[in-house]
C-alpha cells in the first residue's frame, strides 16, 4: 500500500451490506482500553479507543455510530504498515476526547467482518456514522492528511468543528483528499500568490510535493535501499519522504540532518531545503521540528 492518497474512488456510499452483522449477539465482554497483545499501538482510554470482535461490533460499532462518528482500523500482527499508522490514529482519537472513536478490528480474528467491508489489503481505515460506512482510504498517509480526514469524517457526523476562514483553502484541501493533486497545486498556489505567509496553503503545497515524491515507491525497498547507501543522497530523501509518511517524521528529521552533516556544496543545500519543507507539513508547535532546527543549525555551522 505505497499511495498516500485518499481516494474517494475507494468507496462508494451503500456499497457496504452490513445486514449479517445485525444479528443478534452474545452478551458482549467490556471493550479493552488498547490493542491487544502484540496489537500496534499502546493502551489508551476506553471512551477513544476500543478493540472490536464480531460480537461486539453491533453495540461498539453500529449502535455507537448512531451518536458518535467511530473510525474503524482494519490491521493485522504481521502488518508492518499497521503498526505505523495505528499509533497515529490512537493518538489522533485521544486528542479528540471522544469526539470519535476509534474501532481497531483485527482481520485475523474477525475475518467475516473484513469481508463484509471488502477488505482486500490493509491498513484499511473506515469511518460509520449513523450505522453505515461514509468513506474510507487504504495505505499511508501524512498525519496532517489524515487530520484533514478526520474533521472531514467530523463534520459528515455532525460534530462541530474549526471551520477554515478561506473557502479557498478547503477547496484546495478537498482536491488533496481526493487525490487531485494538479487541482490541489494550482490551488495552494494561487493561495500563496495573494498571501505568501500562508501557513495552511504552504503546508498543503508541501503534501502534494510529498505524495508525488513517493508514488509508485515500494516503502520496504526504499528504506533498505537507504539503509544500504548512506552516502546515497536521493536514497536518504526518499527514505525520509517514506518515514513521513509513516508517522515516522522525528526518525525522518534525524536521517537528514545526519545527511547534512556528512555532506557539503550543493548537496548540503539540497537536502536542507527537503528536510525544511518536511518542517512545513508539521503543526508549528511541534517538538521534533523545533528539536530538529536545532540539530540543523548544529550541522550547517
Amino acid at each position: 500500500m505505497s499511495d498516500p492518497r485518499i481516494t474517494s474512488s475507494i468507496f462508494t456510499r451503500g456499497a457496504v451490506d452490513l445486514s449479517a452483522l445485525r444479528t443478534p449477539a452474545p452478551t458482549p465482554t467490556p471493550a479493552q482500553s488498547g490493542p491487544p497483545a502484540g496489537a500496534p499501538g499502546g493502551a489508551v482510554g476506553a471512551v477513544t479507543v476500543i478493540d472490536v470482535t464480531e460480537a461486539t461490533f453491533q453495540s461498539e460499532v453500529l449502535e455507537r455510530s448512531l451518536t458518535t462518528p467511530v473510525v474503524i482500523d482494519f490491521w493485522a500482527e504481521w502488518c508492518e504498515p499497521c503498526k505505523q499508522l495505528s499509533p497515529v490514529l490512537e493518538r489522533l482519537a485521544v486528542e479528540g476526547g471522544g469526539a470519535w472513536v476509534l474501532a481497531k478490528i483485527d482481520v485475523d480474528a474477525n475475518p467475516r467482518i473484513a469481508q463484509m467491508f471488502r477488505v482486500q489489503g490493509i491498513p484499511m481505515v473506515y469511518a460509520v456514522i449513523g450505522g453505515q460506512p461514509v468513506d474510507a482510504f487504504s495505505g499511508m498517509v501524512p498525519e496532517a492528511q489524515l487530520r484533514q480526514w478526520i474533521q472531514a469524517v467530523l463534520k459528515a457526523g455532525g460534530v462541530t468543528v474549526a471551520e477554515s476562514t478561506d473557502p479557498r483553502l478547503d477547496e484546495a484541501d478537498d482536491a488533496l483528499m481526493s487525490g487531485d493533486l494538479d487541482v490541489a497545486e494550482r490551488a495552494y498556489r494561487k493561495i500563496l500568490a495573494d498571501s505568501p505567509a500562508d501557513a495552511a496553503a504552504e503546508a498543503g503545497l508541501a503534501q502534494v510535493g510529498l505524495a508525488r515524491r513517493v508514488a509508485g515507491a515500494d516503502p520496504q525497498a526504499a528504506l533498505a535501499a537507504a539503509e544500504a547507501n548512506p552516502d546515497d543522497v536521493d536514497a536518504q530523501l526518499l527514505a525520509a519522504d517514506i518515514e513521513v509518511l509513516s508517522g515516522l517524521a522525528d526518525q525522518a528529521y534525524r536521517r537528514l540532518v545526519g545527511v547534512v552533516r556528512r555532506t557539503a556544496g550543493d548537496e548540503r543545500e539540497k537536502v536542507r531545503q527537503h528536510l525544511v519543507g518536511l518542517f512545513t507539513m508539521a503543526a508549528p508547535e511541534d517538538p521534533a521540528v523545533a528539536a530538529a532546527r536545532r540539530s540543523l543549525a548544529s550541522a550547517l555551522f
